[in-house]
C-alpha cells in the first residue's frame, strides 16, 4: 500500500512545486519591479550556464561508456551488429518524421527580438569548413572551444580504442575510470534536475517579458506539434508496422509492456526504468535473459527515438528563430546529425534537452529561446522516454524471436548430423 501512494505523492509534489514556479515566473514577468525582471534574467542565465558546463563531459562519458563496455566476442557478434542496425535504423526514420513535420506544418518564429549575428551566419555558410573543425588539435580542444560535434567523434573513438587495449587489466580499469566519471557526472545532473523548479521561475519571467514585447505563441504552438507528432507517429505507426513485418502481435506487445512504459512516462528516465523493463520483457515477452539483460541496458544508450526527434525540430527550429536560413540540404544533414548526438544522450530526465542546448552552444547561437520551450518540456520528456523505452522493447523483442527461430534450424540441423556420426 506504501509503495503504491509514494509515487503519486512524488508526483503531485513535483507537479504543485512546478505550478508554484510558473505563477511565480509570470507575476515577476507582468510586474513591473524591476528587481524581479533582473532576478529571472539572472536564474535564466545562471542555469544556462549550468548546462553548457554539464553537458559536454556527459555526452563525451556517454559513449565512451557504452562502446566500451560491451565486448563484441565471437558468439556476440552478429547480435551486436543488428543491435546497432536496428537502433541506428529506427532512430534516423525518427528524425526523418520529425523533418516531414517540420517541413508540412512549417513553424512560425515566435517574434523575440533575436537576431543573428554576422560572424553567426559566416560560420553557417562554409560546411566543408565546419567538418574540418569536427579534427581536433589536441584531445581537449573540443571541450575547450565547445564543439559538440568533435566530442562525439572523440567519444567513438575513444570508446571503440579502449575494446582493443591487449591487456585485460589496463583495459578494465581504463573502462572502470570512465565509469566512475560518467557516474559522477550523473550525479551533478540529478541535483540540477532537483532545483530545476528555480529555473523554470526564471525562464519563465524572461518568457513573460519577452510576451509583453510582442512574441508570437502560434510559432511555438507549431513547434511543439512537431516534435509530439513526430513522436507519437513512431511510436504508434512506424514501430507497430516493423513489429508486423516481423510476425509480431504490436498491440499485445505494446500492453504487455505498459508497466514499463507507465514508469518511464512518469520517471522521465529510461536508464532509471532499465530494471522493470528488462523484468517485464522477460516475464511478459518471454524474452530470454541472454538477450535481454545485453540489448535493452545497449539500447537504452543508444536507441533514442524520441532524443532524435526533439533535437532535429528544436535545432532547426530555433535556427530558424535566430535568422538563419533553413534550406532542405540543411535539414537533411541534420537528421545525422540528430541521430549521431542522439547516441550521446545519457538516457536521464532533460538529457534530450541538454544536448540540444549543447548542440546550438557549439555553433555560437543564443540559446534564449530553449527558455521558452522549457516549461512544455516536462510533458515532451515523459511522451520522448515513453517512446525510447517502446522502441528498445521492440528491438529486443525482434531480436530474441530471430535468434530463437534461428536456433530452432539450427539444433535440428546438428542432430541429423550428429545420428549419422
Amino acid at each position: 500500500m506504501c509503495d503504491r501512494k509514494a509515487p503519486k505523492s512524488k508526483i503531485f509534489n513535483t507537479f504543485t512545486l512546478y505550478s508554484i514556479m510558473l505563477i511565480l515566473g509570470v507575476l515577476s514577468g507582468f510586474s513591473d519591479i524591476a528587481i524581479l525582471k533582473t532576478l529571472g534574467t539572472v536564474i535564466s542565465d545562471i542555469f544556462i550556464r549550468i548546462f553548457k558546463c554539464i553537458s559536454l563531459p556527459i555526452i563525451a562519458l556517454s559513449l565512451i561508456v557504452t562502446l566500451s563496455g560491451y565486448s563484441a566476442e565471437a558468439n556476440m557478434k552478429r547480435l551486436w551488429q543488428r543491435i546497432i542496425f536496428y537502433t541506428l535504423s529506427t532512430t534516423i526514420v525518427a528524425a526523418s518524421v520529425s523533418c516531414m513535420l517540420y517541413l508540412i506544418i512549417q513553424p512560425s518564429n515566435i517574434g523575440t527580438q533575436v537576431v543573428a549575428t554576422s560572424a553567426m551566419l559566416n560560420s553557417q555558410t562554409n560546411y566543408l569548413q565546419h567538418l574540418t573543425s569536427l579534427i581536433p588539435t589536441n584531445i581537449f580542444a573540443p571541450f575547450l572551444d565547445y564543439q559538440v560535434m568533435a566530442v562525439l567523434l572523440v567519444g567513438i573513438v575513444v570508446g571503440i580504442a579502449i575494446r582493443y587495449i591487449p591487456e585485460e587489466a589496463p583495459r578494465n580499469t581504463t573502462i572502470q575510470f570512465f565509469k566512475g566519471i560518467h557516474g559522477l557526472f550523473l550525479v551533478i545532473t540529478k541535483w540540477v534536475v532537483t532545483i530545476i523548479p528555480i529555473a523554470l521561475y526564471g525562464f519563465i519571467t524572461v518568457t513573460v517579458i519577452q510576451l509583453r514585447h510582442g512574441m508570437n505563441i502560434k510559432g511555438i504552438a507549431q513547434y511543439l506539434a512537431v516534435v509530439v507528432l513526430a513522436n507519437l507517429i513512431q511510436g504508434l505507426v512506424i514501430l507497430p508496422s516493423w513489429l508486423k513485418m516481423n510476425k509480431i502481435s504490436p498491440f499485445k506487445t505494446m500492453r504487455q509492456m505498459m508497466p514499463a512504459l507507465t514508469v518511464a512516462f512518469f520517471s522521465k528516465s529510461s536508464a532509471g526504468t532499465l530494471p522493470i523493463t528488462i523484468e517485464t520483457a522477460e516475464k511478459n515477452l518471454n524474452v530470454q535473459p541472454k538477450i535481454s539483460r545485453f540489448v535493452l541496458p545497449l539500447c537504452t544508450s543508444i536507441n533514442m527515438n524520441g532524443c532524435a526527434a526533439f533535437i532535429f525540430a528544436t535545432v532547426i527550429y530555433v535556427m530558424q528563430n535566430n535568422g538563419l536560413q533553413i534550406t532542405v540540404g540543411k535539414m537533411f544533414a541534420w537528421i545525422l546529425i540528430a541521430t549521431i548526438a542522439a547516441v550521446g544522450n545519457a538516457g536521464v530526465p532533460m538529457g534530450c534537452f541538454f544536448l540540444s542546448a549543447s548542440l546550438l552552444s557549439s555553433m555560437s547561437i543564443p540559446i534564449t529561446l530553449m527558455g521558452v520551450i522549457l516549461p512544455f518540456y516536462s510533458i515532451i520528456d515523459m511522451i520522448e522516454t515513453s517512446l525510447n523505452v517502446w522502441s528498445d522493447t521492440c528491438v529486443a523483442k525482434v531480436l530474441n524471436d530471430q535468434i530463437t527461430s534461428e536456433e530452432t534450424v539450427i539444433k535440428p540441423v546438428s542432430a541429423i548430423e550428429e545420428g549419422a556420426v
